[in-house]
């Protein structure tokens, strides 16, 4: 049955005209199809389509030329924008020239459809001016695959906007660089960008690192300090690992989130503040809820917007992208030119990258520095990664007898469930666990890289400052050149 409506098709593959056309006809629409950008436009401005549908690269005019245009003539006629380009870059672009959504290639026909049926129904957004000129090389995050292209469109839309985004994601994700984007090329890009980490800090430390100090509010305050809310004023506040942060100091940002307001400690006045809050966590924090050691309010407080960044090795397509930036950055810092070879990169998509995108760049920097040759061979790639105790899929670091760590696992639990004289886990099981495993496997990592902490947090799969501050909760002690370091 026809819509009615009438959609205008620009893209300059024949073969891709025709494939659009019929399907698009076969959901009830009637099309216009052209190959080019003045063809297009001229239909626009004879008043003719209700949708428009066009690939961003055309022979004679790129589709963000032609967008503002169209905006500025028919302001209520929505675009959809097509691209092989699958970058940040084009998803960030076609929402700050108008476009009501973008659309990577290659796509499902189905998506298609849907797309244009929500446009044809709501109202286009509106574009956030000043955020021409920007170019992949400038920007931090990578990805053709359909996970990281999911979140460049997530992000183009969340940079028009104030909301509270909660990012979630295993260590060396990249949560601090998506943060730093949805900054960057947000409303608020003029004004500080504060970056805060909660498990880097001392807890009886946090409040004031957060809402700052009057002078004389505690011992050794001999000047007043300015808080990271009082320094992001106006801008972006980013609190990384939020689910460290003590209950006290939760409560105390939940209120400020409600209030807009806070007092400094030791102070009398309340402060008004201004700040996008952006979080970020590798925690399961409705786990921490039901623990008791997360607010529920405060949870729902900040996952307004809720961001999940895939790991690594649920985006293998990104590898390849990825080690090719990595060695062009390693470049601009003064080390020598490198290339992969085919069978190197078969060896990077087939490790399961447990620190993800940061044991990546490491690995790629390292290699770039020790290593002569001018191409980076398989052998390289996995004598590295050996030497790191950082198995690849097909190379299992596993002796004769040993056990896998789902076998550990599942021995170890049948150990301790036995030691309670029931198959029904005890109470508090996930703090037992921690407390059982964690310290064990903490203390294994430092004495195998001679209490190198940097090096350690690789093999954990976690950052550097997590360790640290594990490091001190535990009250482990590091040996290193054989003396025994304070925690």
């Amino acid at each position: 049955m026809m819509t009615g409506k009438t959609i205008l098709l620009a893209d300059d593959d024949a073969a891709i005209r025709t494939v659009l056309t019929q399907a698009l006809g076969r959901a009830g629409y009637s099309v216009r199809a052209t190959g080019n950008a003045a063809s297009l436009w001229r239909m626009v401005a004879d008043g003719e389509g209700d949708l428009v549908i066009t690939d961003v690269v055309l022979p004679d005019e790129s589709a963000f030329e032609v967008l503002p245009r169209i905006k500025k003539l028919r302001p209520d006629l929505p675009v959809i924008v097509m691209s092989a380009n699958n970058t940040i870059v084009t998803a960030i672009t076609a929402a700050e020239r108008g476009a009501f959504e973008y659309l990577p290639k290659p796509f499902d026909l189905g998506e298609l459809i849907g797309v244009a049926a929500r446009a044809l129904e709501q109202a286009r957004r509106k574009p956030v001016p000043g955020m021409s000129g920007m170019t992949s090389e400038n920007l931090p995050i990578i990805g053709r695959s359909p996970a990281m292209q999911e979140i460049f469109r997530v992000i183009a839309r969340l940079t028009q906007t104030d909301l509270t985004v909660m990012i979630a994601g295993e260590s060396g994700t990249g949560k601090e660089l998506v943060a730093r984007v949805l900054h960057d090329y947000g409303r608020r890009r003029k004004s500080p960008f504060v970056a805060v980490n909660m498990a880097a800090i001392p807890k009886e430390l946090i409040e004031s690192e957060l809402f700052g100090h009057e002078k004389g509010a505690f011992t050794g305050a001999t000047n007043r300090h300015a808080g990271r809310f009082e320094q992001a004023q106006g801008g972006t506040l980013f609190l990384d690992e939020i689910g460290d942060m003590p209950m006290e100091a939760q409560t105390r940002l939940l209120r400020v989130l409600q209030q807009g307001e806070y007092m400094s400690v030791g102070g009398t006045t309340p402060i008004k503040t201004n700040v996008r809050i952006v979080a970020a966590t590798h925690r399961d924090l409705r786990q921490l809820i039901a623990q008791g050691n997360f607010r529920e309010d405060l949870f729902f407080r900040l996952n307004v917007v809720p961001l999940r960044l895939p790991p690594l090795r649920e985006r293998i397509e990104d590898i390849a992208d990825l080690s090719r930036h990595f060695l062009a950055a390693a470049e601009d810092e003064g080390l020598p030119r490198k290339q992969l070879s085919s069978e190197a990169i078969n060896a990077l998509c087939a490790h399961r990258w447990p620190g993800n995108v940061r044991e990546l760049q490491n690995l790629i920097r390292r290699i770039t520095a020790i290593y002569v040759d001018d191409v980076i061979s398989r052998a390289m790639i996995d004598q590295e990664l050996a030497a790191g105790n950082l198995p690849t899929v097909n190379q299992p670091a596993q002796t004769p007898g040993a056990e896998t760590i789902s076998e550990f696992v599942e021995h170890f639990l049948a150990r301790y469930f036995a030691g309670y004289g029931s198959s029904l886990p005890p109470a508090g099981l996930y703090d037992r666990l921690l407390a059982e495993l964690e310290i064990p496997l903490i203390n294994a990592s430092l004495a195998a890289t001679g209490g190198n902490q940097i090096r350690a947090a690789e093999l954990l799969g976690i950052n550097r400052n997590t360790l640290r501050a594990k490091i001190r909760d535990h009250q482990i002690s590091v040996v290193r050149g054989g003396a025994r370091l304070a925690p």
